[in-house]
């Protein structure tokens, strides 16, 4: 008697299933595949951490080399003066930075060494140093920055100058210039800023 029942009631219900389209006995199969979630990016960086370059050329001359802590990027900025016009740069990820003229190895803390080269010299015209860092090995202080590790003097030589950043890890990174000096007045600025995380 049980069995009969069990038979009316399974009889109907694969019926019933079979006319909606539902797979029978609940074993519900879905035959869309659902997408993989993917994170959104850091702070919506999407900068990558290949080179970025730019040819252009300056008569400016490097003065100045700062440094500064963001939300999401710790930042490195060289100031150049004497003209407004934005000097070009190569920067990029090696295995070891190479001074300018000697081909010597920067040495530099962190994970990754990131190799700024400016298309600027840090002398005048008449071959005076217009930047002379205190410590070639500790341009700016990197104490408490989430990604930098160390800034170094590459030196300059034949209108290039090189500064080697140490950084955390192979991190995304942007490169820019602007159009006039910090405070005022004739000059401009490249800029590197470093995420903190991909």
């Amino acid at each position: 008697m049980k069995l009969h029942r069990t038979r009316s009631l399974v009889r109907p219900l694969t019926l019933a299933l079979a006319l909606t389209g539902a797979p029978a006995l609940g074993l519900a199969v879905s035959s869309a595949t659902a997408a993989p979630a993917v994170a959104a990016p850091y702070c919506g960086i999407e900068w990558g951490s290949l080179t970025k370059s730019w040819t252009q050329t300056t008569t400016a001359s490097i003065t100045d080399v700062r440094s500064g802590r963001h939300t999401c990027f710790d930042r490195l900025v060289i100031d150049l003066s004497g003209t407004d016009r934005r000097s070009g740069y190569v920067v990029k990820y090696v295995s070891n930075v190479l001074a300018q003229g000697s081909g010597a190895i920067v040495p530099l803390r962190g994970g990754a060494k990131l190799s700024i080269t400016v298309h600027a010299p840090a002398y005048n015209s008449t071959g005076r140093p217009t930047y002379t860092p205190t410590k070639r090995t500790e341009l700016v202080n990197t104490t408490g920055y989430s990604t930098f590790r160390q800034v170094s003097w590459g030196g300059s030589f034949e209108g290039q100058t090189t500064i080697g950043l140490g950084v955390r890890a192979r991190l995304p990174f942007r490169v820019f210039t602007l159009a006039g000096a910090p405070n005022g007045g004739h000059g401009s600025r490249v800029v590197i800023d470093v995420a903190h995380r991909w």
